[in-house]
Order: structure tokens, then sequence, then C-alpha cells
């Protein structure tokens, strides 16, 4: 099993979605982060007065795949995410050691299932 995490530009996550759902991705977790890569965040202006935002907004996705499935969804984000420009992210693809349905008590690779 494997863990898919891509840190992506908010204006981005509808397309990444469709995307997943487009290869049969049912079930994935979203969450709204802050950080900053080689930009060290950005100079922004407001009000005529120019300030630096060391934060920058991100989401983050995350994805419980098998193996075989990894490389997909690495190509689908990839593919929906990118704008070409400076601060499109990141994916990080890491071993899944194990996984539970809570409700069911199914783990391993049933627990990841639809």
């Amino acid at each position: 099993m494997r863990m898919v995490t891509a840190i992506i530009k908010p204006s981005r996550i509808d397309e990444v979605l469709n995307a997943l759902s487009g290869i049969g991705i049912q079930g994935l977790t979203v969450t709204e982060v802050k950080g900053y890569g080689r930009q060290k965040g950005q100079t922004e202006v407001y009000r005529g007065a120019e300030y630096i935002v060391q934060l920058v907004p991100k989401v983050r996705v995350d994805v419980a795949c098998h193996d075989a499935m990894a490389d997909k969804i690495v190509d689908a984000i990839a593919g929906a995410a990118k704008t070409g420009k400076i601060g499109d992210g990141k994916i990080f693809v890491s071993d899944l050691m194990s996984a539970m349905r809570i409700r069911t008590g199914e783990s391993g690779n049933e627990a990841i299932n639809g």
C-alpha cells in the first residue's frame, strides 16, 4: 500500500479532484495548509503598502492506494495541478504500513478499497 500526498495551489483543487475521480479514486482527504518552498513566500501589495507573505496558502491532498495505482495517481495529480509557474507544488509517495476501516474492522488492502 502507498500514501500519495500532494501539496498544490488552492486554485487547482477542482481540476485535481476531477482527474482523480476520472481514474476511479473514491476516497481521499483534503486539508488547507500553509507553507513555502523555493519562493520563500511572496510579496503582496495591499492598499499601496508592500508586505511579505511568508506562508503561502496551499491544499494538501492525501490518497491511500494499492501499489499499482500510485503511478496513475501521481500522473493524474501532476497533469491537473501543473500551471508551469512557481509554486505548483510537490507530490510525495510513501509506503503505508497498515490501514484499518474502523466501521468493519477490515485491515490492509481491504480497508482502502471503495
